[in-house]
């Protein structure tokens, strides 16, 4: 890991002692739409560059897997902590078996161009049952533990009674939670963050500006999603016109309230290109003053 100065803090990510930045980045941006391999790759250079040390990718998100493998080339796997998933494979998806798990794993790290994982989830099932069956995802990821192939193991879905489950194993060190500790809603906050806590069981936060709408760009409240609520949706409209109104930087506003939970470890923030690494890195290091969270507070 580098030593430079960091102006980002690092926080103890439960019992897996790693100490990771309380900014991560995910991987999903690099990996769809019309990013190139070259700007995936200097993204994540200068993400790495600017001391964020926890790279988050997945099998779902499109090239994200093979352009961090580019980019992790010729050094740079080992100034980053590496996590990606398993039983959201385009091809496998919803394979929580043994066999699929493995084979997951496997061609995550023939992509990723490296010979172990720092954290492995398990992607989005629909149901625990598959996950924690005699023989299933957790067992396999337990057995590849031991080999050697992942370090931590990990349970990265919405529903908090899957990670509940997840936790009550005994198996896994770390969940990635989303969505549910924003400027929107902190259900997460409600029973999720103190079990964990209790736990010793590392928390991240995934999607601190929820998919996009407290980016500080104004929100299309009418593209409407499975996963925000109309409530949720006027909300951020409303915080978008506040921030306006009293010139400050929205970004900046989400992604530091998230910091205020010191039981997150981290919060990720998924950037096409290396512009929004900064931008997301700017508003991660920028102090707001008490005065602004009291009116935020207020207006919350």
């Amino acid at each position: 890991m580098s030593t430079q100065v960091n102006p980002l803090p690092r926080r103890r990510l439960g019992r897996t002692e790693l100490e990771v930045t309380c900014l991560g980045m995910g991987g999903a941006g690099v990996g769809r739409g019309d990013v190139t391999d070259d700007e995936a790759i200097e993204a994540v250079h200068r993400a790495i560059d600017l001391g964020i040390n926890y790279l988050d990718t997945a099998p779902l998100y499109g090239e994200s897997e093979r352009r961090v493998g580019l980019a992790l080339a010729d050094g740079w796997r080992e100034k980053i902590y590496l996590a990606t998933k398993t039983g959201t494979h385009p091809e496998w998806r919803g394979d929580f078996s043994a066999a699929g798990t493995r084979r997951s794993v496997e061609n995550s790290l023939r992509l990723l161009g490296t010979d172990y994982l720092d954290v492995c989830l398990v992607h989005d099932p629909d149901s625990m049952d598959p996950v924690v069956a005699k023989g299933g995802a957790l067992d396999e990821l337990q057995r590849m533990r031991e080999e050697g192939l992942l370090k931590f193991i990990g349970l990265g879905v919405r529903q908090h009674e899957f990670h509940k489950i997840a936790i009550e194993t005994g198996t896994v060190d770390v969940i990635l939670t989303y969505l549910d500790y924003t400027l929107l809603s902190q259900t997460a906050n409600e029973w999720l963050i103190p079990l964990a806590t209790e736990n010793d069981i590392g928390i991240i936060n995934g999607s601190p500006i929820a998919m996009g709408l407290l980016s500080g760009v104004e929100p299309d409240v009418s593209a409407k999603s499975d996963h925000i609520s109309n409530s949720e949706g006027e909300k951020a409209y409303q915080l978008y016109q506040w921030a306006n109104d009293n010139n400050l930087n929205l970004l900046n506003l989400a992604i530091q309230f998230c910091f205020h939970q010191s039981r997150i470890a981290m919060s990720l923030t998924g950037s096409k290109n290396s512009s929004e690494v900064e931008q997301n890195f700017a508003a991660a290091t920028t102090p707001v003053s008490d005065d602004v969270w009291k009116q935020l507070q207020a207006l919350l």
